[in-house]
């Protein structure tokens, strides 16, 4: 039986792709390091990234409904 690799996250270009996407997350975690932050989406099927700034990830995470951890 062959294996397949599991699938690289993708990265989300814009505010809105990432808005869209958070509704069905699972999970957020944002990783902040000095001005800029990586957010990643886990949704059922698949991992999604944004990079933006700490402030911004601050503003697009405070109204999820999901748990946001932060590292």
């Amino acid at each position: 039986m062959r294996r397949t690799a599991p699938e690289l996250p993708r990265e989300l270009k814009s505010k809105e792709e990432f808005e869209k996407i958070a509704e069905e997350a699972v999970e957020v975690r944002v990783k902040k390091a000095g001005e800029s932050a990586k957010v990643k989406v886990r949704t059922p099927t698949r991992l999604y990234t944004f990079k933006t700034t700490s402030e911004e990830a601050d503003a697009l995470t405070k109204n999820l409904k999901v748990e946001v951890l932060e590292f």
